[in-house]
């Protein structure tokens, strides 16, 4: 079973320094060209023991000694050398993804007889990238699905052995009271935070009613976010981004 939602209450930039740097260097090179010493003449002359190198830089600059802070800012995305983990996983997995979360969790269901939805998950790995859903009938069984993300083919359904008395209690008390559909609930996110929905969630708030958690993953900086809706109203209860 790919998440217990429903046993619990609840898938960064730097400034540069190089400008700086670059504009210490043009004005003390500017001061030697003119013949302004001042204090700093011997750290000058430690730096470029000869004016004539100096007045060829100062004239000819390299397009290498340009700073890279202007690009790197401009650019919506962070390279992946300063991705974290998380975020280079969702940057390998979430582009492969041809079956959308929703088709994904129709066919779990189909698998099982009137069976409701209870969850869905993107998972790797990345060149195989799969939704594990899980559903449920009335009495609170429930059974997982795992469902191909490139090619929509499904797995048969497997009971989850682990559930007692208890848990299936539980589960089948929240799907009688969550009148807002999965649907409903990943519309709610989305109006708020635009990208790709990576795992939809039954769960319960610590006050025990039901509630959705909605992933949404950003494709501009990978960051995700998460929601956690009220299962009864669609109010937002929660806003978090995950920015690892």
């Amino acid at each position: 079973m790919i998440t217990k939602r429903y046993q619990a209450a609840g898938w960064r930039s730097r400034p540069s320094v190089s400008r700086a740097l670059g504009v210490v260097c043009a004005v003390a090179a500017a001061g030697l060209l003119t013949g302004c010493g001042g204090n700093d003449t011997g750290d000058s002359a430690t730096a470029s023991p000869s004016a004539e190198p100096l007045q060829a830089q100062a004239t000819s600059p390299s397009p290498t000694d340009a700073s890279p802070a202007s690009p790197t800012a401009a650019s919506p995305s962070p390279s992946d050398s300063r991705l974290t983990e998380d975020q280079a996983e969702r940057k390998a997995i979430v582009p492969k993804v041809k079956i959308g979360w929703d088709k994904a969790l129709d066919t779990a269901v189909r698998k099982v007889p009137d069976a409701k939805p209870v969850s869905v998950e993107l998972d790797g790995p990345a060149d195989k990238p799969a939704w594990k859903a899980e559903v449920a009938t009335a009495d609170g069984t429930a059974h997982t699905v795992r469902v191909d993300a490139v090619t929509g083919t499904a797995d048969q359904a497997r009971t989850d052995s682990d559930q007692d008395p208890d848990d299936k209690r539980e589960l089948a008390d929240l799907l009688k009271k969550a009148t807002v559909t999965p649907q409903q609930a990943v519309r709610t996110a989305t109006d708020k935070t635009k990208g790709t929905v990576t795992s939809v969630g039954l769960g319960d708030t610590d006050q025990g009613a039901p509630k959705w958690s909605v992933d949404v993953v950003t494709t501009d900086n990978w960051n995700k976010t998460t929601y956690d809706i009220d299962a009864a109203n669609r109010k937002i209860l929660r806003e978090h981004m995950d920015r690892d």
